[in-house]
């Protein structure tokens, strides 16, 4: 239904637009954040500090105190029962709307004697807003009440033609009140009980959606993509593993002998390997690659830059150096001859193994016989570039690499569309990392100690989350924090720029001559962030630390402590906010890539993990996979039945529909 047909104005659709409302039927699940309890409590009962409720008459002129840069305070007093009262009100400079003999009602903080901070105020009586009154995100223009009406004006519209989604059986099973009551519940609650039954059924409802689908969607996949299975022996694949230094750890080696099967299989491989950073996916996928080739395959390995790529390549041919398998690396700012070659080799099947960046998924870019593809950092390509190179073969394998890992049961619930194997711990030898937290933005209270260590032979990274000076944003930048080290230290240390406006010779210059020892530090941007390895980087210092989340923190201080010696890693910052600390001093106290990945979940949401889905994959607006997570294992299960049970009339209805949508869209997250 059009927005218009609640007889709202197009000025107010274009705010409700811009809140992501886009009809009527979002209204229903444009969900408050959180609810407000408006109780009466007697003065006799108010305690300092708490939250009050009162109504009263005013009983002196108002007047307004100005400070600061369009600050104010608005001071008049009230009567009523229990006495006069001295009312404060901030921001509200408007003395006329506060008439002696006005009767008003004032929601705020006693601040003990007669003295009441207002937290809001308006001029309905006190015993119409006794109760519970939902609390929505609202943009400027768009007030609470604007936003309660619509979505009660909604709700009538539209409330004939609200229908379960869950299957009447869970329904049963749970005890869980109808869809229309639920909705009509988060909205519109009369007590605590009613906002609880209706968040358990839209909970288990988004999270059932979700299961469902992925669910399906794997059903779908792998009924549709039969394919022959790659012939090979495991064993010539094995002695790859004797070739290497070290040994591979057991998650190593069962992720390898997961891939070998999934290849032999008549499936196609969709398959997601999550672990900390630095526990060796790459070289799991090596693997995988190795066996696509003696299958008479090509395969292809996307890096998410364009360093990583010609890092992942240089590390191949050497992998491969007494093996026949011939690796190249593409990417945009190849010479026009090189770049001509590279594809015709390519098409000629004289390349086993092609390394890229997203220059791979260009249309001239043709293999004689792609049977495998390897993304790097899954989350960072989009769905429809990772398809077209899928299209660039015929029934392709596919593994997806992520160093965001978290617990096993929770990645095969949020990943239900893939198969998922966990390397859950890191090579022997692999050096700790120390993370200190220094609350300030600075390096003067640890420039002497990094200075010692790398006159002790290590070298050091320094990332900004700027290029350059901002004035919207004040964060510290490499172009100022380079220049300041220059001006201070530069006549004793050798120190690197390294940023994404550089063009490629330029990257490659500075990364060359840092992994060379040719320089001390290397003042960069997060363009460091993924799978850089430079052995005697064992130092890193992150300036505006808060600004990152939990993850890429992880992600970067993984860059050191890769050599034979121990790492560390300095997060600076000036912010005061209790939240950003405490995130940050998780960094501080734990290097477990698991719980890093589990705090950010709980904080950040799942977006960053699943990177954006598809239109056709429900996602959660309610749901909390941390704090819902027992929900969310029920509804598996739940979905995993009912799809198993989709002919019966029960779960028919649902499993038509949720194909007719995934027909409609792309299946890669």
């Amino acid at each position: 239904m059009e927005l218009k047909a609640l007889k709202i104005s197009d000025k107010k659709i274009a705010l409700l637009n811009s809140m992501g409302i886009g009809k009527a039927e979002d209204l229903l699940t444009y969900y408050p954040f959180r609810y407000e309890q408006i109780e009466f409590i007697p003065y006799e009962n108010w305690e300092k500090g708490g939250k009050v409720a009162l109504e009263g008459t005013i009983i002196t002129r108002a007047s307004v105190f100005r400070y600061g840069y369009h600050k104010s305070i608005t001071r008049f007093k009230i009567d009523n029962e229990a006495g006069e009262f001295d009312i404060a009100l901030f921001n509200r400079p408007w003395p006329s709307t506060f008439a002696i003999g006005k009767k008003i009602t004032v929601i705020g903080k006693y601040e003990g004697g007669s003295k009441i901070t207002a937290l809001q105020y308006n001029f309905n009586p006190l015993a119409e807003q006794l109760g519970i009154e939902p609390v929505y995100t609202v943009k400027e223009g768009i007030t609470q009440k604007d936003i309660r009406n619509y979505i009660r004006k909604a709700y009538d519209a539209l409330s004939a033609t609200i229908e379960n989604v869950i299957p009447q059986p869970f329904l049963d099973k749970y005890r869980l009140i109808d869809r229309k009551d639920a909705i009509y519940g988060v909205h519109h609650p009369n007590n605590s009980s009613l906002i609880k039954q209706s968040l358990r059924h839209l909970k288990y409802e988004e999270f059932f959606k979700f299961q469902f689908t992925m669910q399906l969607l794997k059903q779908v996949e792998k009924t549709a993509a039969v394919k022959s299975g790659k012939q090979f022996d495991n064993e010539d694949v094995w002695e790859l593993k004797k070739t290497l230094r070290f040994d591979l750890t057991s998650g190593q080696v069962e992720t390898i002998q997961d891939i070998l099967n999934d290849m032999h299989s008549e499936s196609i491989m969709y398959r997601m390997v999550q672990g900390d950073v630095g526990c060796g996916k790459t070289l799991v996928a090596a693997f995988g690659m190795y066996a696509c080739v003696l299958a008479h395959k090509q395969a292809a390995l996307m890096a998410p830059t364009e360093i990583l790529a010609k890092q992942h390549g240089d590390n191949l041919k050497q992998l491969f150096q007494d093996f026949d398998v011939q690796v190249e690396v593409l990417y945009a700012s190849l010479g026009l001859p090189e770049r001509r070659a590279v594809l015709k080799r390519l098409a000629n099947n004289e390349i086993d193994i092609l390394v890229g960046t997203h220059a791979l998924f260009q249309e001239e870019v043709q293999f004689y016989d792609l049977g495998m593809v390897v993304a790097d950092e899954q989350h960072r390509f989009g769905v429809e570039q990772r398809r077209r190179l899928l299209d660039k073969g015929d029934k392709v394998d596919f593994l997806l690499m992520s160093a965001t890992p978290i617990p096993r049961t929770l990645a095969m619930s949020l990943f239900g569309d893939m198969d998922v194997s966990t390397i859950s711990e890191l090579p022997k030898g692999r050096m700790p990392v120390t993370t200190k937290l220094v609350k300030a933005n600075s390096m003067q209270p640890i420039l002497q100690d990094v200075l010692k260590q790398i006159d002790d032979a290590n070298q050091c990274y320094i990332v900004c989350p700027a290029i350059e000076k901002n004035e919207e944003f004040a964060v510290r930048n490499v172009t100022d924090i380079y220049d300041a080290l220059q001006s201070a230290i530069g006549r004793r240390y050798r120190i690197a720029l390294l940023h994404g406006r550089m063009n490629s010779q330029q990257k490659d210059s500075v990364m060359h001559g840092f992994a060379a020892h040719a320089y001390d530090i290397l003042v960069s941007t997060t363009v460091i962030e993924v799978g850089i390895d430079v052995k005697d980087a064992n130092i890193m210092v992150i300036y505006d630390a808060h600004r990152f989340g939990l993850s890429q923190i992880h992600q970067l201080r993984g860059r050191v402590g890769r050599g034979t010696r121990p790492g560390y890693c300095y997060l600076l910052t000036s912010t005061k906010d209790p939240d950003s600390l405490k995130r940050l001093e998780i960094c501080e106290r734990t290097n477990d890539g698991f719980e890093i990945a589990r705090a950010d979940l709980q904080i950040r949401g799942p977006g960053d993990i699943l990177g954006t889905r598809q239109s056709g994959i429900p996602g959660f607006i309610l749901g909390d996979v941390i704090a819902d997570a027992n929900i969310l294992e029920v509804a598996r299960a739940d979905a995993a039945y009912a799809l198993k049970h989709a002919e019966e009339p029960a779960f028919a209805p649902l499993y038509q529909k949720l194909k007719e949508q995934l027909d409609e869209t792309r299946y890669l997250d």
